[in-house]
């Protein structure tokens, strides 16, 4: 059993932008020679998180408006009276989907369902760089 760690730095724009991860673990999953195992996603930070989707637009809008209906921008949070950031609706959102996955591969190969991509979603009210930690565990 063999543990590979490497890091996927994302640029965003916060409110609810979705990057596709995928294409990248993938290639860096090819690029560890691990044929079998498990991978896990990690976005380092409290105001994203990490989920599959069927990753095309129509659906990347469904989620963003879905997202708020559930937890509003547009009101006032505990969190926000504390710290004065004004993103306490980005702290509860990334807290739904939190912050890793777990994808098996086997054949050097991500095991994803045909219309399922890994994606990153930034929640906060601002642009971020983003540090996503892969590790891949397997032979």
């Amino acid at each position: 059993m063999k543990i590979i760690q490497n890091e996927i730095t994302v640029s965003t724009r916060g409110h609810n932008d979705i990057k596709d991860l995928t294409p990248e673990v993938q290639r860096q999953l090819q690029a560890s020679g691990l044929r079998e195992g498990q991978a896990l996603v990690f976005v380092q930070g409290s105001t994203a998180g990490v989920t599959t989707i069927e990753y095309e637009p129509g659906l990347v809008q469904d989620l963003s408006e879905l997202l708020e209906k559930l937890v509003p921008q547009n009101r006032s949070y505990h969190h926000d009276q504390r710290w004065g950031d004004a993103n306490g609706f980005s702290h509860l959102r990334a807290s739904l989907f939190g912050p890793s996955l777990q994808v098996p591969f086997s054949g050097g190969r991500l095991r994803l369902g045909t219309w399922q991509q890994i994606i990153l979603v930034d929640f906060d009210n601002r642009p971020r760089t983003r540090n996503i930690l892969l590790q891949f565990l397997g032979e």
